[in-house]
Formats: structure tokens, C-alpha cells, sequence
């Protein structure tokens, strides 16, 4: 027996339903769409790591520091000492390394597949643990890793900008 082509209209219940499970379908497509974007690897979002990264120099705590990093960080300083993570994040929490004030500028990003390398110039007023108050002018190359929960500093190069002779 041949199906008709021409089904007889579904009763209004069976219709509401129907379109409920479809609206809920596409509530959860765009949910889905939605959360893919917040957590896909962009240049904004490297961007913004960055700058939470330059903000919490300034004020340390060691569970920002941590949120930003990558366990396997190297951390390098431009007089050639390289940190490993648990070592930097002390450093900067107790003071060794003190930023006062830090500005990133001439800054520059790439984003390839997960990895972000930033590039930026860095100027800063500090005041390291027994020292005195001085300033600092860098070339930084950063590299980031984007997680599952965003994006997370894995390697930061520094070197002395050089300076100009006549």
C-alpha cells in the first residue's frame, strides 16, 4: 500500500510540541555556536590575556599568575636568567621583581591555530626587592598557548633595547 503524499495536519498539541522540541534544538545550536566563539583562539582574546597579564605584574597574586600561565612556562629576563613558573610567580609576588608602573606598546599579535606570539615594546618604573627605584625599556616576545580555558602564557622572552649611538 503506497503512503500518501499528503499527511492530514497534525493536532494542535502534536504541533506545539513539535516546535517546541525544535526551538529548543536551535536554543541549544546557538548555545553550542555561542560558547565555540567564546573559547575559540582569536587575536582580541590573546590581546586581552596579554593586558591581564600586564595588569596582574602590577598587582600579583599568585592565582591570577597562575590562571595565566601554563605549568611549563619559561620566563625569560633580559639580563639572561630564566624562570620556570612556581619560580617566576614568587618572584613576583614577594617583591623580587617590583613593576610600579608597566606600559606594553608597539604592540603586535598573530594568531596560528592555538598559539599566539605577541611582540611588544615594554617600559616600566620599578623598584625590585633590595634595589633602587629604576627604570626598564624592552623588547618582549610572549608566547601563548589557547586552552580549553583560554588563553595562557607559556613562554616570555625579554631583551635590552639597544641603544642608539650617533
Amino acid at each position: 500500500m503506497l503512503t500518501p503524499l499528503i499527511q492530514a495536519p497534525l493536532p494542535l498539541q502534536k504541533t506545539k510540541d513539535l516546535m517546541k522540541n525544535i526551538n529548543f534544538i536551535l536554543l541549544a545550536i546557538v548555545v553550542g555556536c555561542s560558547n565555540q566563539q567564546a573559547t575559540s583562539p582569536d587575536k582580541a582574546g590573546a590581546e586581552a590575556a596579554v593586558e591581564q597579564f600586564r595588569l596582574a605584574l602590577l598587582d600579583p597574586s599568585i592565582d591570577i599568575l597562575e590562571q595565566l600561565t601554563e605549568p611549563e612556562l619559561t620566563y625569560g629576563h633580559s639580563g639572561g636568567l630564566i624562570e620556570d613558573r612556581e619560580t617566576c610567580i614568587t618572584s613576583m609576588v614577594t617583591g623580587k621583581y617590583k613593576f610600579l608602573t608597566l606600559n606594553f606598546s608597539e604592540q603586535n599579535v598573530e594568531v596560528i591555530g592555538n598559539t599566539a606570539i605577541v611582540r611588544h615594546h615594554m617600559s616600566a618604573d620599578t623598584h625590585d626587592r633590595g634595589k633602587e627605584a629604576g627604570t626598564v625599556s624592552l623588547h618582549v616576545l610572549q608566547v601563548w598557548n589557547h586552552t580549553g580555558e583560554g588563553w595562557k602564557l607559556l613562554a616570555r622572552q625579554a631583551v635590552k633595547v639597544p641603544s642608539v649611538t650617533p
